[in-house]
């Protein structure tokens, strides 16, 4: 008599935390958070869990989980035992290290936007700093004057280092340039500290790009950087000693 085979049970069906996630959420979740730090809803050393970032995000479990290795690997987000999730926690050797990273990637990219921007593109640039900078200039109340002039600002740069062609220094800058700006200035502090600045140092550099000056271009961003960073430095120390 054959031996009866005895019947395995079926595998239960994955739920839908732990099914598969693609690749295009698992961007749309990196993303988002991006965002949420940008925004400012998410903030330096910020403790989180995976459920607020399922809220935050609106994307499934899955995707946060497989972000979180992501966001760590970046230095934006460290796993605290006992504790959970926390954002990366701004100080003195983080900026350090993110504005040295910053400086390197950014020298090597303005030989390369200087020869590729056309004309056109930099009289845009131009013309949309020059705005920014009146309405700073103007002393007129401009509650959206500090999220404008910011988002002007860094798609300068996003723009220069990716003109490159290059999406591993790409990703690198995009990451990195996340824990600058996680510095917020008080926005009282705005106007005099870091809009109007930027906005005349950015100016000096797309006019010596116009010109096709590349060691001038190459000096006035390597000071821009060196200035950012004494803000940023400067709002960090004012903030540890308030």
């Amino acid at each position: 008599m054959p031996a009866t085979r005895k019947k395995t049970a079926a595998p239960a069906p994955a739920s839908p935390e732990d099914a598969a996630v693609s690749p295009s959420l698992r961007t749309l979740a990196y993303e988002r958070f991006r965002q949420q730090i940008l925004d400012g809803r998410l903030r330096a050393g910020q403790f989180v869990s995976q459920r607020e970032l399922v809220r935050l995000l609106d994307v499934p479990l899955g995707a946060v989980r497989e972000m979180i290795p992501r966001l760590e690997a970046a230095r934006l987000m460290v796993t605290v035992p006992k504790r959970g999730l926390q954002i990366a926690h701004i100080d003195l050797k983080l900026i350090r290290n993110a504005f040295q990273v910053r400086a390197m990637i950014e020298r090597e990219a303005v030989a390369h936007y200087l020869r590729s921007a056309s004309d056109a593109e930099l009289e845009a640039e131009e013309k949309k700093h020059q705005a920014i900078l009146q309405r700073a200039l103007s002393g007129k109340p401009d509650a959206k004057l500090d999220q404008e002039a910011l988002a002007v600002d860094w798609a300068l740069h996003d723009r220069m280092v990716d003109a490159m062609g290059n999406e591993i220094l790409s990703e690198i800058y995009r990451a990195n340039s996340l824990h600058v700006r996680m510095i917020r200035l008080d926005a009282q502090q705005v106007r005099p500290q870091r809009v109007v600045p930027a906005m005349e140092e950015h100016l000096k550099f797309i006019a010596l790009l116009k010109a096709r000056d590349e060691a001038g271009a190459l000096k006035a961003m390597q000071e821009h950087v060196e200035q950012s960073r004494q803000r940023v430095l400067n709002a960090t120390l004012e903030q540890g000693s308030a």
